[in-house]
C-alpha cells in the first residue's frame, strides 16, 4: 500500500527544507516521516542547532505560512529536471515528465505528494524538539490550525463581536453549591 501524506504537513516540510537550507546551506532532508499529527526530518549537519536558531527556523517557515503563498504544481521532462533538481530521491518509475511542486518564488522541487493550495491553509507550525548525534540534525514538528495573522485575526474578530453582545456574568455561569 502507497503511504499518503498529510497535504498540510507535507507542504510544511517542503517549507522547513528550504529554510533550512537558506538558513545552514545543508540541503533538504535525507529522510523524512511525514505524519498528520507529527512530522521528522532528518539532515546531514556538522553540529546541534541553538534554542535561538530553532526560533529562527520556526520564524521563518511561519512567515512564509503567513505570506499565503500559492502552491502549484507544473511539469517539466526528465532531462530538464535533471538540470535544476535533485531527483535522487524519486521513485525508479517516475516516467519521462516530472512534477514539480513550488511554493511561491520560495520552494521549487520534484514532488509526487500531496499539497494545500495555499500556505495559509498550513496552519502555524512549530518545532517540538531537535536532536543530533552522529553527524545527523533531526527535528521534530507539528502543526497548529492557525498560523500568527489568522489567529490574531480570528481573535479578534471574536473580540469585537462579544464587545456587541451582553453576556452573562462568570458568577452566573458557575453552578452555587
Amino acid at each position: 500500500m502507497k503511504k499518503q501524506f498529510d497535504p498540510r504537513m507535507h507542504s510544511a516540510e517542503h517549507i522547513l527544507n528550504q529554510t533550512m537550507d537558506r538558513m545552514f546551506g545543508c540541503g533538504r532532508c535525507f529522510s523524512a516521516h511525514i505524519e498528520k499529527k507529527k512530522s521528522k526530518c532528518d539532515y546531514h549537519y556538522h553540529r546541534d542547532l541553538s534554542d535561538d536558531e530553532i526560533n529562527g527556523i520556526e520564524k521563518r517557515v511561519n512567515d512564509v505560512i503567513d505570506a499565503d503563498l500559492p502552491v502549484t504544481e507544473e511539469y517539466v521532462s526528465l532531462e530538464e529536471a535533471k538540470k535544476y533538481y535533485d531527483i535522487d530521491r524519486l521513485p525508479s518509475d517516475t516516467g519521462d515528465n516530472i512534477r514539480i511542486v513550488k511554493v511561491g518564488d520560495y520552494d521549487a522541487c520534484p514532488c509526487i505528494g500531496p499539497h494545500v493550495s495555499s500556505t495559509k491553509m498550513i496552519g502555524g507550525f512549530r518545532i517540538t524538539s531537535k536532536s543530533f548525534e552522529n553527524g545527523v540534525l533531526r527535528i521534530r514538528f507539528k502543526l497548529k490550525w492557525y498560523s500568527r495573522s489568522s489567529l490574531k485575526t480570528v481573535t479578534k474578530r471574536f473580540r469585537t463581536s462579544c464587545l456587541n453582545h451582553a453576556f452573562p456574568k462568570i458568577e452566573d455561569w458557575v453552578s452555587k453549591s
